[in-house]
C-alpha cells in the first residue's frame, strides 16, 4: 500500500509521518506540502503514485482538490487527520497523534 502524507512545507508533520510510517512492512510512504516553498512539493506524480492520501488540515485537503480534481482522486481514499502546524520534526507528541489517527485507516503494528 502506498501512503503519501501532506503538509504545508513538508518539514514537520508530513515529514515526520513519512520517517514513522516507512519503517512499517507493507508500506511505501512518502511526503509533500502544499506551500510553493515546501521542501517538496505536491505533484500529479505524488497523487497518481499514492493509494491513499493523508492530510493534516482540511485547508490541504482543500488544495489537493483544487488543483488535482476529482479525476485524478478517484478511486484514493483523502483522510483529513486534522493535526494542527503545533509541532517540530519527530516530536514525541506529533508521533504519538500520527499513529493514533492513521492507525485508524491503516493496520499499525503495536511496537516499533
Amino acid at each position: 500500500m502506498k501512503l503519501l502524507f501532506i503538509c504545508s512545507r513538508n518539514k514537520w508533520r508530513s515529514l515526520t509521518a513519512e520517517k514513522v510510517f516507512e519503517r512499517y512492512n507493507g508500506y511505501e510512504v512518502r511526503s509533500a506540502g502544499t506551500e510553493a516553498n515546501a521542501r517538496i512539493k505536491v505533484t500529479e506524480g505524488h497523487i497518481g503514485w499514492a493509494d491513499t492520501i493523508f492530510v493534516m488540515e482540511k485547508k490541504h485537503e482543500r488544495r489537493i482538490k483544487e488543483k488535482f480534481g476529482q479525476g485524478l482522486l478517484t478511486g484514493k481514499q483523502l483522510i483529513r487527520l486534522d493535526i494542527p502546524d503545533d509541532y517540530e520534526f519527530m516530536d514525541e507528541e506529533l508521533i504519538e497523534i500520527l499513529i493514533t489517527r492513521v492507525s485508524e485507516y491503516i493496520e499499525v503494528p503495536e511496537s516499533t
